[in-house]
């Protein structure tokens, strides 16, 4: 690294006219950027270090004076590995880092993406810096930039932010090392007491990679482009968005960010960003291309984008950087630098070819320094210098003070200047002291020139030439840190601390202790540290409000479930908490039958992450809050009638370097057997814990059902809960947590099957206040227990001659009497009170209730069941006739119409139809389906109830009427599993979201937002590829992360069947032949595309060569026509085969990018496809011809659907549903559900299969 030097000289005389200075700027200029020339940075330098990881940001830097930023005044600034600034604290990641601008908070973004410093990845550096050499280079860029308005800028601060090598975030793999792509960019935002204006470089070479894939992504293969421009973040009208500058849409103009500028130095670009002028967007500079005149901008944006400028495919080469009629560049209404405001856009146009005009020659700059104005830092080879005055050697050993300056022929002049000469660095190799090393030259050779253009650093005129290294070479982040306030970062240390009142300990000497998104606070006897705003722990461990967390474990225990012993150990256990709805996903596996099954019930060893992440009503704290990451959970339950019990011990050990929480669990004792297949289910409970210091406490009763079939048992178990962490005692009460909170959980699942060999559990929880229901009136009690209720809780207790919880009550063997007997000496006790009314119980000779039970005062008579309870529905007046009570012979629903109809014609028939022969169409309840169908042909008709053509629905070949269903469906509906929900008859749209599919109605082509709703939940799937298949009402699709293939009916209750399992890398697209019963599907982590039939039978692949990044899938049955998409990057194509594989083609392979989604319309013949990569919507005929472009300002879509005239499109920047009007191109509405994840595929479900016409 070079050495530093100061010079003073006299004060400088004023700059030449920017004419001038711009022409001799720009003609120095031949090469791109070189790393070298950044501002110059590093911790000599005063920049703070930003923490190593993927989501870090740094503490409030205060400005010491508060910058312009758009219209307002900031005198803070934030900084975050994810390439952006901004003047105030950011949200979590997932909030922004995958979304387009606008983005809800102030932003200045000069590379904003999902980067990752960790394990040493490149690092982060930022500063304020008042030092004449970045001020005067700040100043040269801009009045280089802004030749007008800019003419007589002098910055006062600056502050610099660095990203140097830093890397994407990628999956960690076993079997993939890091990628080696590495970016290198930087940020100065330069300010005096009216204007900011910030400058963004990227030197040759310091892109290497222009994109990151989404988090969410799994091992599906997409990237977002990196965005690049300013946002003036939330307004005060919420209506309207605030203003925001673009400056990148695609790949393609990331990559152009260091070979093309906008002020003429590849790699350089300045914008006006602040001002106390009237300034209602930012203003780039505007040399080297033109800008056109400002137009309206489409309804939907408010954004000035500049992407245009950076979409050619430029190179070095071909760039033109220098405009010789500056004068005559033609600027929008206003300024000439002005840029449009937040309502409107301003398309920019840049020369491709070198301008090969002569320029004039003969004419020698009047200084030859301002042949180079901007200085040059140079390579980072070599020690800094603290002080010194130095001046370079040349290459060819000229004297010190030598610069070539370039006429404008291309001749080189040189021009003496008093130096200080200096002596060469020895060739030997030792290192020299930095105040004697000198500094090299230039990699190509040439001297630095000296700097003339700074502003005074004294009242008297003096300008000072500062100390100007490069970038130093700090040792990797996480050897040693320097503490300097509680607000730095701390490394965390998962070590279990205690604090002492005898020996007072301050945060001055112990803040290291505290989270590093903690603060350290000191009191009367002690410190404590408490959780950052946004951040929520016991100040020891804080993590990021809403964020999913992770835990990571082990499991052991010895069990004896029934008779039979049962040993594991270091059990897998992974739980995943989304908190920003409090859910929490537990699965442990490889636990030996019969204890995993035996284990379904113990729905606390998943309870716990409920409590500890449960989503906090306002005012209320949950378990994580108090505990932090280190605690000892114990749990004992005692199962009835058997009265088993089991201790539960839940270490939690601390966060990992991921900040995932690290927790041991074993579980010793006897549980009931459960038999294999019953599943267990818990109702929706609620639960008190009581706090005190250092412990919390819970005790309750639950109860639980086993089923199989119409088996269904009903069972209970009693739970003691102790949770004991270490809590800081020296802050006052007002820190303090109240002494009763009520946990509600709103939802809870087990499962266990033998294929997975999984355990898993999930709760959905809420902790608040206590609230007093009266759970009495809920029949939470067993039949044969009395219930008291008390403040926010409740009490069971059996009665007399039972035994047991209150819950689950058994005779007590004791008494020796029978249930009956003894309810009827209960009873018979109770009578002697003269007002009671009570039932006296009738027995048979054995003790066992009669069926027909009678009051003897009322009345009133009523069938019961043998454990006395009232049959529904039974009771009857005083004077009728009794019940008819035992069993009841099942009744069998009468035939309807249709039924009996479409019999007589099959039995007519012989029992196997032709395809040209009439079969009515019946529904599960027999009713007439309302669209008929003649056999396999085309004809169809709309009938009503009872079976009757409607006049004039009768359709032509290829048609098919709409017909509307005319019996409305039952209003009881079997319950379905907790997590099936079927949909109403109609048409209406199913879309893949992560580990869910879901439905949205549609009225028309309008989507019916409210009535949206979750069809089929699938813990621990990524849902990607979606189909349907009309005829049997079924849905497909692909799981990424099981690398299966599964189908599900769209009825009640319907469960989930796995027909693919093996063979499968990453499926993605999926698309249905409901006339030939096969369905297709490719594969990107194969390069396949494979068919089969719909039950998984007659697998074969169509294709296995010539496919980089298969994605998209779709079908035509009725022309039998296969097409796909392949966004290869170096080759993207769309092709075309038949059904079983031949006449394969390719469509399209010219002017597309990313083409995610395929989609083929029956009715208007077209194929369609959504492209990320060109931002189009477009279609074509099936052949290829006819290609038109239908929307062209998409924003990242990934799978797209048509309907009517409609397209359907999910989403990556909106997380949502989009529509498009196909006749239009217009955006006519959207559905973002409330759930903000990634979408994948999306398909349309019909009432009816589509037939289309050929």
């Amino acid at each position: 690294m070079r050495g530093d030097r100061a010079d003073k000289r006299p004060a400088l005389p004023p700059p030449p006219p920017p004419p001038l200075l711009l022409l001799l700027l720009l003609l120095s200029r031949a090469a791109a950027l070189h790393p070298g020339e950044l501002f110059p940075y590093g911790q000599s330098r005063g920049d703070q270090l930003l923490q190593e990881g993927d989501d870090e940001s740094s503490a409030a830097v205060k400005l010491a004076l508060p910058l312009r930023f758009y219209e307002a005044q900031f005198g803070e600034l934030y900084v975050v590995t994810n390439g952006i600034i901004s003047t105030q604290d950011f949200p979590r990641e997932t909030q922004y880092v995958d979304d387009d601008f606008p983005t809800d908070f102030p932003a200045i973004a000069p590379f904003l993406a999902d980067i990752d410093t960790s394990h040493g990845r490149g690092r982060v550096l930022y500063r304020e810096d008042t030092s004449p050499a970045v001020l005067g280079l700040a100043a040269r860029y801009v009045r280089a930039g802004f030749p007008r308005s800019g003419a007589h800028f002098a910055p006062t601060h600056a502050f610099l932010a660095t990203w140097e090598q830093v890397g994407a975030y990628e999956e960690a793999t076993r079997w993939a090392p890091p990628s080696g792509e590495l970016n290198t960019f930087q940020a100065v935002l330069a300010s005096d007491k009216s204007d900011t204006y910030a400058l963004f470089l990227y030197p040759a070479n310091g892109l290497q990679f222009f994109g990151t894939r989404p988090k969410e992504s799994y091992n599906v293969q997409l990237e977002l482009p990196a965005r690049v421009g300013f946002c003036r973040g939330e307004v005060d009208d919420p209506k309207r968005e605030g203003p925001y500058f673009s400056l990148t849409s695609t790949e393609q103009s990331v990559k152009n960010l260091y070979q093309h500028s906008n002020l003429g130095i590849p790699g350089v670009w300045a914008f006006h960003i602040g001002s106390t002028s009237p300034l209602d967007n930012v203003r780039p500079a505007t040399v080297g291309g033109d800008l056109s005149k400002a137009h309206p901008s489409a309804p939907l944006g408010h954004s000035f984008s500049r992407a245009a400028a950076l979409e050619g495919d430029y190179t070095e080469g071909n760039l033109d950087y220098y405009d010789e009629n500056e004068e005559d560049v033609e600027y929008p209404p206003g300024e000439p630098e002005e840029a449009s405001n937040g309502h409107s856009t301003v398309d920019v146009s840049f020369h491709s070819e070198a301008d090969s005009r002569p320029l004039g020659g003969g004419i020698s700059p009047p200084d030859s320094e301002l042949a180079s104005p901007l200085p040059r830092p140079t390579s980072r080879d070599g020690p800094e210098t603290d002080s010194a005055t130095l001046n370079p050697p040349t290459k060819e050993g000229r004297p010190q003070g030598e610069t070539d300056a370039p006429d404008l022929k291309g001749r080189a002049e040189s021009s003496e200047q008093p130096a200080t000469t200096v002596p060469a660095p020895a060739e030997t190799g030792d290192s020299l002291d930095p105040s004697q090393q000198a500094p090299p030259p230039y990699p190509d050779g040439r001297a630095q020139p000296a700097d003339r253009d700074v502003p005074p650093a004294h009242p008297g005129g003096e300008a000072v030439l500062p100390n100007y290294p490069g970038p130093d070479h700090t040792p990797p982040l996480g050897r040693r840190r320097q503490v300097v306030g509680v607000e730095d970062d701390i490394s965390s240390n998962t070590e279990v601390f205690t604090y002492n009142a005898a020996n007072k300990e301050t945060c001055e000497h112990n803040h290291e202790r505290c989270s590093r998104h903690a603060f350290c606070t000191d009191y009367a006897t002690g410190f404590c540290c408490h959780c950052r705003s946004r951040f929520y722990g016991n100040g020891k461990h804080c993590l990021p409000e809403g964020t999913p967390h992770r835990v990571n474990g082990k499991v052991s225990g010895h069990l004896r479930v029934g008779h039979t012993p049962v040993h594991f150990t270091d059990a897998d256990l992974h739980a995943y908490v989304v908190g920003d709805d409090g859910r929490a996903y537990l699965a442990i596996g490889h636990i030996p039958q019969p204890a995993a099954q035996a284990l379904l019930p113990l729905t606390p060893i998943g309870g716990l992450f409920g409590w500890l992440f449960a989503l906090e009503r306002p005012g209320w704290e949950n378990g994580f809050s108090l505990t932090g990451a280190t605690f000892i959970h114990d749990m004992e339950v005692t199962f009835y009638p058997g009265e088993e019990r089991v201790r539960i011990t839940q270490t939690a050990e601390g966060l990992d370097p991921e900040n995932y929480l690290s927790i041991q669990t074993n579980i010793q004792g006897q549980v009931p057997y459960i038999p294999a297949n019953f599943t267990a289910h818990i109702a929706p409970y609620k639960e008190l814990y009581h706090y005190s210091d250092s412990a919390v406490t819970s005790t309750s009763s639950r109860a639980y059902s086993l089923t199989l079939g119409a088996i269904n048992q009903t069972r209970s178990y009693r739970i003691h809960q102790n949770i004991t962490y270490q809590a800081c005692r020296h802050a006052p009460r007002h820190w303090a947590t109240p002494t009763t909170q009520q946990l509600n959980v709103d939802r809870v699942f087990a499962l266990y099957t033998d294929e997975e060999k999984v355990l898993r559990f999930a709760v959905t929880n809420q902790i608040g206040p206590v609230e007093d229901v009266d759970e009495c009136s809920e029949n939470r009690c067993h039949p044969s227990a009395t219930c008291s209720n008390t403040p926010g809780s409740f009490s069971c207790r059996c009665q007399p001659g039972y035994r047991g919880d209150g819950f689950q009550c058994t005779p007590d063997p004791a008494s020796g009497l029978r249930p009956c007997e003894s309810q009827q000496r209960d009873a018979q006790a109770q009578r002697t009170h003269p007002v009671a009314q009570l039932h006296i119980p009738q027995c048979d000779e054995q003790g066992h209730f009669l069926p027909l039970q009678c009051h003897g005062s009322t009345g009133f008579c009523w069938c019961v069941d043998p454990d006395g309870q009232e049959v529904p529905g039974t009771r009857t007046p005083p004077g009728s006739v009794p019940p008819r009570c035992g069993p009841q012979e099942p009744t069998q629903r009468p035939r309807t119409v249709c039924e009996r109809w479409r019999e007589s014609l099959l039995e007519h028939y012989g029992g196997t139809p032709r395809d040209d022969q009439y079969v009515p169409q019946c529904d599960d309840l027999g009713y007439f389906m309302p669209l008929q169908c003649h056999g396999k042909s085309d004809f169809c008709w709309c009938v009503d109830q009872d079976g009757r053509e409607v006049p004039g629905t009768r359709s032509q070949p290829g048609i098919t009427p709409a017909c509307i269903p005319t019996l409305a469906p039952p209003t009881a509906q079997p319950t379905p599993r907790p997590d099936v929900s079927p949909p109403p008859v109609g048409t209406f749209l199913l879309y893949a979201q992560g580990q869910q599919i879901g439905h949205l109605p549609l009225n028309g082509t309008r989507l019916q937002k409210d009535t949206a709703k979750t069809l089929l939940s699938l813990h621990g799937s990524i849902v990607v590829g979606i189909d349907y298949d009309c005829r049997e009402r079924m849905v497909y699709w692909t799981d990424v992360a099981g690398r299966t293939i599964s189908r599900a009916r769209l009825e009640s209750g319907a469960e989930p069947e796995t027909i693919i399992n093996s063979g499968l890398i990453s499926p993605e697209g999926l698309a249905i032949d409901h006339f030939r019963r096969t369905m297709y599907w490719t594969d990107s982590g194969l390069d396949k595309i494979e068919r089969a039939r719909l039950d998984g039978s007659e697998r074969r692949a169509l294709f296995h060569t010539d496919l980089v990044n298969p994605r998209a899938i779709a079908v035509d049955p009725i022309r039998g026509n296969l097409y796909w998409t392949d966004w290869n990057r170096e080759a993207p194509k769309i092709e075309s085969s038949s059904l079983d594989g031949e006449n394969r083609r390719i469509l399209v392979n010219k002017d597309i990018g990313l083409p995610n989604g395929l989609t083929f319309d029956p009715f208007s013949k077209l194929l369609c496809w959504a492209d990320a990569g060109t931002k189009k919507l477009e279609c074509t005929l099936p052949d290829g011809t006819g290609r038109r472009v239908i929307q062209n300002n998409l924003n990242y879509p990934f799978s797209i659907v048509s309907y009517a005239d409609h397209f359907y499109h999910t989403d990556w920047r909106r997380d949502g549903v989009i529509s498009v009007n196909r006749d239009s191109g217009q955006f006519t509405d959207e559905y973002l559900p409330e759930q903000r994840s990634h979408l994948y595929g999306i398909t349309a479900v019909y009432p009816y299969c589509p037939t289309g016409r050929k």
